[in-house]
């Protein structure tokens, strides 16, 4: 083959329409598609796994994180602060018995989920609400009408290419990948510094009961725990590079899901999931750590003793990859001084939460909470498209916060609407008002006046 001709696929290929096209079924893209399907509209989901979920499932991060208002040692009953399509996913959840009740996070509460459950959830509210599923689907690039308007992707899947035309397409990739393909600005970070990936991992035939007698409700491991961690790592013993071990009850008898590790490189650096040799060692560098912790716990941990490390992530959990340049960014100071704004279309409370080094850094908002404008998912540049899900405009602190479980059903909530209003009334993307779109939220019980 001479360097001029191109690659081979002759299977035979499909071409589909549709009003909003989807890319990405992890909490965003599922409440996305969902919302912009009850508003009558062709809702196409592309999914690269075989189910919903995420960095919630594929990822095993397990937490329903962001619900709830943060106060000093999370003094008082819970209090939630968000609501709307996170109340119809947990709803579901329930009704399977795939969620705990509020588990002590530090300073706040978070929900802990089965997965399984969460794939079976995503299952029932896709057919529910009638969007056009394509599992085991990865975009190879996007359409474009002129240089700017964005008109759908290419996917390949196992019977061949699948061209999808849409009116509105949502980036709900995590990390901005239709941005990225098209040619629109992004940024990556701190200057293209990200957070580190973890491999979290779920410990059966654990004494739960015990456990909590020896370490106590929260599921931040106290410090006597860190401590014992550094020294094992210190004499050799253990490859322990992460001395704060967060270690959560799960909806399962006798299990613990465990997000304790720190991936970095053979050569010492922290790994950047955009590399894909990065994103490669991260896998094997995470699964090892996996044992490594797994093997301290039963050794060291009180209720671990008989503990089976039972399941690890279908993948590297990602924190942090690109974002987009919105028409609004999400800045540092909005998180920590509880901003509100007539432009908001979600909330959140949770504390600037940065995994970098041996212990993450958590900075905690009390009693308060600010408010994310719609123009962290509208882009500065673009037509026909939008963003949802973490990869919203914000600074690299604020993204921190804002990334979580619960505020993705919220951003998803929203865009799904604002794409609704968009093909349904003819909006270009960055003609549409918050007002509307938060209208509509609250007219599903999203209670952002109040």
């Amino acid at each position: 083959m001479t360097s001029q001709q191109q690659p081979l696929d002759q299977r035979p290929g499909e071409t589909l329409s549709t009003d909003v096209l989807v890319v990405g079924g992890g909490a965003a893209g599922l409440a996305a598609a969902c919302t912009a399907a009850r508003q009558g509209l062709k809702v196409t989901l592309l999914e690269r796994y075989g189910f919903c979920g995420g960095a919630a499932v594929a990822g095993l991060s397990g937490t329903v994180c962001g619900l709830y208002l943060a106060r000093p040692d999370a003094a008082g009953e819970p209090e939630k602060i968000v609501f709307g399509f996170a109340d119809e996913f947990i709803s579901a959840m329930n009704a399977r018995k795939g969620l705990t009740g509020p588990v002590r996070y530090g300073d706040t509460y978070t929900l802990v989920h089965e997965p399984l459950a969460w794939r079976e959830t995503g299952d029932e509210l896709l057919r529910r609400h009638g969007v056009h599923v394509i599992f085991h689907a990865t975009v190879t690039g996007v359409h474009m009408d002129g240089g700017e308007r964005v008109e759908g992707v290419r996917a390949w899947t196992k019977q061949g290419c699948i061209d999808i035309r849409a009116r509105i397409t949502i980036d709900a990739s995590g990390d901005a990948d239709l941005f990225a393909m098209a040619g629109l600005p992004t940024h990556v970070g701190d200057n293209g510094k990200v957070q580190n990936p973890t491999m979290i991992f779920r410990m059966s035939n654990v004494d739960v009961p015990r456990f909590l007698s020896a370490y106590g409700p929260d599921s931040i491991l106290p410090e006597r725990v860190s401590k014992a961690i550094v020294e094992a790592h210190s004499s050799g013993a253990y490859n322990l590079p992460r001395a704060k071990a967060f270690l959560f009850p799960t909806p399962r008898a006798n299990e613990l899901l465990c997000n304790c590790t720190r991936i970095i490189g053979r050569d010492g650096r922290e790994l950047h999931p955009l590399v894909a040799a990065d994103l490669t060692e991260a896998e094997f560098e995470g699964r090892l750590q996996a044992r490594q912790y797994w093997r301290f716990f039963r050794e060291h941990l009180t209720g671990c003793e008989d503990a089976v490390l039972n399941d690890t992530g279908v993948q590297v959990g990602v924190r942090q990859t690109r974002q987009i340049e919105g028409t609004t960014r999400l800045s540092n100071d909005d998180v920590v001084s509880g901003r509100k704004r007539p432009d908001a279309i979600a909330r959140s409370a949770w504390p600037i939460e940065l995994h970098s080094g041996t212990k993450p850094r958590l900075s905690w908002l009390y009693e308060d909470y600010y408010e994310i404008p719609l123009g962290c998912f509208v882009p500065s540049r673009g037509e026909s498209l939008l963003a949802t899900g973490r990869c919203l405009d914000a600074s690299h602190e604020a993204m921190a916060s804002a990334r979580v479980t619960a505020q993705c059903f919220s951003y998803g909530h929203a865009i799904g609407h604002a794409a609704a209003l968009a093909v349904n009334e003819g909006i270009a993307v960055r003609s549409l008002a918050a007002t509307d779109v938060r209208t509509q939220l609250n007219k599903d019980g999203a209670r952002l006046n109040g």
